[in-house]
């Protein structure tokens, strides 16, 4: 939940102001001091920042039109990965541009209202998106191990209460939490220190930083064990698959050999998108931990560079599909050449 952690560290009060004081609020009593860059540096944050944002919202909005439109991918799991693409939409357009002029321009412009909004919304699409992984591994976990049987266990029914837990969860526990004022407990004098009109503040104690920490600790711990296990059976698999001898045995078996083949492929794919999440997030997460125990010794630059790697990963799962499923290729192609748009297109064959 990375807005959670701005008080400790807001851009407007934690640098050393220049001789000249410059403030988000011109002749505004209790402004925040605004540290700006050069026009150069400035110029390449924002499109740094916004390439990211833009990236997300396109990328994503891809990989949920050609879920959602057509019918040989409406499946299950895929069904998972539409809403965790929709989670990742979100990031792009409520959080990420907001976050870009809070980075780049150092204050908050937006309002109070939305600074606890955008903070909420910021926790709320993270944990979402780490408790859909976690159940896109459950399924796969699934899917490898009994891939004949697996299409009666993991149904629509199973994957919509996954999901509606997910979005849920994330979003009763990140408003509430902000919206309850708890998260403040303990921080009173802090938070006044750090009050001034320009600045989105909102700070965490130790025990709210530790819980968010096994929030997304525990799932990440669920997805580790349970994909070792699948690259585990998959190597057994592999490996009888290669001592087949018996060429009627091999006949026998080709189906399920070649469904096992694409569960398999499918569990790599998603392997690596668990992974690049849990490498865009971890170090924030650590960052929080270390910060509040350790009274907030994190420098500004190092906090929002982790902000951003965390946030750029809303970016990296539709480059991950498209460099992994060739359906998802094609399924672009149709939809940028406009070919969605025909009669029937929805039936369209983007595999066999």
């Amino acid at each position: 939940m990375t807005s959670s952690s701005s008080a400790q560290r807001n851009i407007c009060g934690d640098l050393t102001p220049p001789a000249t004081v410059q403030l988000c609020y011109e002749n505004v009593n209790g402004s925040c001091v605004k540290a700006p860059y050069s026009p150069g540096p400035r110029l390449l944050l924002y499109l740094l920042f916004g390439s990211g944002a833009a990236l997300a919202v396109l990328g994503n909005l891809l990989v949920m039109t050609s879920i959602l439109h057509f019918k040989q991918l409406h499946s299950p799991a895929n069904l998972l990965i539409a809403s965790l693409a929709c989670s990742d939409f979100l990031m792009g357009t409520m959080v990420m541009p907001f976050s870009m002029v809070r980075s780049v321009e150092s204050c908050w412009y937006f309002g109070d209202s939305y600074c606890k909004f955008h903070s909420s919304f910021d926790g709320s699409f993270c944990y979402c998106s780490i408790f859909h992984l976690s159940f896109i591994s459950i399924d796969r976990y699934v899917a490898v191990t009994d891939p004949l049987v697996y299409p009666t266990r993991f149904t629509v029914s199973v994957a919509g209460k996954c999901i509606a837990f997910s979005w849920l969860f994330a979003v009763i526990f990140s408003f509430s939490l902000l919206y309850t004022g708890v998260n403040e407990a303990g921080l009173e004098d802090l938070v006044s220190a750090l009050s001034c009109v320009g600045g989105c503040q909102i700070a965490v104690n130790q025990s709210w930083v530790l819980i968010g920490f096994l929030l997304f600790f525990i799932p990440a711990l669920v997805m580790i064990t349970v994909y070792t296990k699948i690259f585990l059976i998959a190597k057994q698999q592999a490996r009888k698959i290669e001592s087949l001898s018996n060429r009627t045995a091999k006949s026998s078996d080709s189906y399920k050999d070649r469904v096992a083949r694409r569960e398999r492929k499918a569990a790599t794919t998603l392997g690596v998108a668990v992974i690049a999440f849990l490498i865009s997030w971890l170090p924030y997460y650590i960052d929080s931990i270390i910060d509040a125990f350790l009274g907030f010794i994190t420098p500004t630059y190092v906090y929002e560079i982790l902000v951003w790697i965390a946030y750029y990963n809303s970016a990296l799962n539709p480059l991950i599909y498209a460099f992994f499923y060739p359906w998802f290729r094609k399924a672009i192609k149709l939809i940028v050449t406009g070919q969605v748009f025909i009669q029937n297109s929805s039936a369209m064959k983007l595999f066999q």
